[in-house]
């Protein structure tokens, strides 16, 4: 009896004992919860963040300047070398064909011959053409595919380009120089003033790889680039409509609605049947060349050689039926020789000077933009790298030379790059063969092209410049971002419907409006923790992921400067209105601790430090604790120099999310 009295008690007293201790724990819980200095015994060791040591302000200016310009380190190579090899190196540099040169060999020769004879036979044609295109005289189409091949040859690092006049810049070239000056009022002013755009499009070019600005061109986003070139491509074409229904009074206009009109406004009386049968047959035969082409690689030469085929058989049917009598338009002259120098006629004085200088401004940035997307194209398909500061400068040079030597603006043309990496090209030893074979044509060929009719340029030109709608692209740009098809289907409609100028003005305007945006938008998340883990990610991400109760976790995508500082703040402050409401309405505890997460904040600004010290005051009205978690080293630095890491408290930054949330809910921690 006595015994079993005495286990009563024990186990009587050891009940009360284990009352009070849950009473005791459930205490320091509650208190824990308002206090993150706090952490219970087995909670793991919390690591300090790290504040980066103080550095010489030149040192930083050095450092920021060289990531910014030069973080490809291009003086790497010349360390520790003695003052003759650094000038070798140095020429090497400037002119890499004196580097490949050494290793150049004939079965490499073979290739190039082989290649540079095949983007001939369609340069040839298609020159003719895009001359006419810019509104100049065939033979300058010719001179472009002469001198500047050859200094690109020598300057240029890509060994699959192929240079010459494209359809894009062409147009653009045509259609800004004909607001200035009447081509045909006054022929001599706006030929002097396409070479005197041509210069500035060089120097441009030139100075942005010299000064290593080369990222400047990224600004103008691909979305923005495919619209542009797909809504330049249909202006083309209709344009060619001209030539290719013999119309002798068309529009100078290049608006989809005032070419068609002009198109149909002479149906009845200006259209030439003869032009009609030509020009539709060898357009027909044309794109049937491309598509064999494009089915079986092995007959890649087959739309090569096509255009070539096109003129010779155009031109001797012209001829023996003597059809320019009966209305079909002809080439008629085309002047005999090579490059005549111009550098007497480029403006360096009076009222043309800066309209040639903003021309070639647009224009060498287009260029630029083509020539420089073609050659890390084919580089990332060949595995080597291309220096994109390097071809600015050959691309410059070759224009500045060649607007000294009656050339209007050359870049890298993809249809011609196309067929010269399928041929084999090894160097760019092809543009010089090119280069040679033009060579030939001007001082030998010329004249043969006298009965060529203007249709079969028309076509030439329509099929060369199909292949710029891409369409493939506008459908994956419209499945990945919405935003981005926004810009492309704006640089196309601007295009097509209203002018060049407009379109482009209009993708450039859209690329910075998404810049801005994502600027002055940055996106916020809200993080919870996944199940049986530390790891705290978005929820909208993952469903499946907890919030931790008192404690608001939300992560800032993005550095926080004085564009995006308020919103910023706002933005956090509604998440946490918005949270409180949810927890009222559930009648849940309210939020205690306020986690930012900032690791994606890669800097911050005073206007940033500014928006933080109203976002603790905010929040101390509240009774919400600020805690900051995983500060970068930029971050924390500026934090410390400006008192606000002593404002909140050292002990409310921390290194990760967990081990904030480990001081703010150390029940939690314990649980798991």
């Amino acid at each position: 009896m006595i015994l079993h009295y005495r286990y009563i008690q024990q186990t009587m007293s050891s009940t009360i004992h284990s009352t009070d201790e849950e009473h005791q724990t459930k205490e320091m819980d509650i208190r824990s919860l308002s206090s993150s200095r706090r952490h219970p015994q087995n909670a793991p060791h919390i690591h300090k963040v790290g504040v980066p040591p103080k550095q010489n302000l030149f040192k930083e200016f050095k450092a920021t300047v060289k990531e910014t310009l030069f973080a490809d380190d291009p003086l790497r190579p010349f360390k520790d070398q003695p003052g003759s090899k650094k000038f070798v190196m140095g020429m090497q540099t400037l002119f890499p064909i004196l580097e490949w040169g050494r290793s150049y060999n004939f079965t490499k020769l073979r290739g190039d011959i082989i290649a540079g004879l095949t983007i001939a036979s369609l340069c040839i044609p298609q020159d003719i053409g895009y001359a006419k295109l810019a509104n100049l005289d065939p033979q300058y189409g010719l001179y472009s595919s002469f001198v500047p091949p050859l200094i690109y040859a020598f300057m240029g690092s890509s060994r699959d380009i192929a240079i010459g006049p494209v359809a894009v810049v062409s147009l653009l070239l045509g259609t800004l120089l004909q607001n200035e000056v009447d081509y045909k009022a006054d022929a001599e002013a706006y030929r002097r003033l396409a070479f005197t755009a041509t210069f500035f499009a060089g120097i441009t070019q030139a100075t942005l790889g010299f000064f290593r600005l080369g990222f400047l061109i990224d600004f103008l986003s691909h979305a923005a680039v495919v619209g542009f070139m797909g809504g330049a491509a249909i202006t083309i074409a209709l344009q060619q409509l001209k030539g290719l229904f013999g119309i002798q009074n068309f529009t100078k206009k290049t608006d989809i609605v005032s070419v068609l009109h002009s198109v149909f406004g002479a149906a009845h009386h200006g259209w030439n049947w003869r032009t009609i049968v030509i020009g539709i047959s060898f357009l027909a035969f044309l794109l049937v060349a491309k598509y064999i082409g494009k089915k079986n690689k092995k007959f890649f030469w087959v739309p090569a050689i096509a255009p070539l085929i096109s003129v010779v058989l155009s031109t001797f049917f012209v001829f023996i039926t003597r059809a320019d009598k009966h209305g079909v338009q002809i080439v008629r002259h085309i002047e005999k020789g090579i490059n005549p120098s111009s550098v007497k006629e480029i403006y360096f004085s009076g009222q043309f000077l800066l309209k040639g200088f903003r021309i070639g401004v647009v224009a060498g940035m287009i260029a630029l933009t083509e020539a420089v997307a073609i050659g890390r194209t084919f580089a990332s398909m060949k595995d080597y790298q291309l220096d994109g500061n390097k071809e600015m400068v050959a691309l410059g040079t070759m224009n500045v030379v060649g607007s000294m030597t009656s050339c209007y603006v050359a870049t890298g043309s993809f249809s011609r790059s196309a067929v010269n990496y399928m041929a084999g090209c090894q160097t760019a030893v092809s543009n010089i063969v090119m280069s040679f074979i033009v060579f030939l044509t001007l001082q030998f060929i010329t004249p043969l092209f006298k009965y060529t009719p203007n249709a079969i340029l028309a076509a030439i030109i329509i099929s060369a410049v199909l292949g710029l709608i891409d369409f493939e692209a506008a459908i994956l740009i419209w499945k990945i971002d919405k935003f981005d098809f926004i810009a492309c289907m704006g640089a196309f409609f601007g295009v097509v419907f209203s002018s060049v100028e407009i379109g482009l003005l209009i993708a450039v305007s859209i690329s910075f409006a998404k810049i801005l945006l994502q600027v002055t938008r940055p996106r916020t998340a809200i993080l919870g923790k996944l199940p049986g883990t530390t790891v705290y990610r978005n929820i909208q991400q993952y469903p499946g992921a907890t919030k931790v109760q008192g404690v608001l976790i939300v992560r800032v995508d993005s550095a926080i400067y004085f564009s995006n500082s308020n919103y910023i703040k706002e933005r956090i402050l509604r998440w946490l209105m918005d949270e409180e409401e949810q927890l009222k309405s559930s009648f849940q505890p309210k939020i205690q601790f306020l986690i930012v997460e900032m690791s994606p904040v890669t800097d911050i600004d005073t206007s940033g430090i500014h928006a933080l010290e109203e976002l603790h005051k905010s929040l101390h009205k509240r009774d919400v604790q600020l805690i900051l978690a995983n500060p970068g080293p930029v971050v924390i630095d500026k934090l410390h120099a400006s008192h606000f890491a002593t404002t909140i408290g050292e002990d409310k930054i921390f290194l990760t999310v967990a081990d904030a949330v480990s001081a703010c809910s150390p029940k939690l921690v314990t649980e798991v």
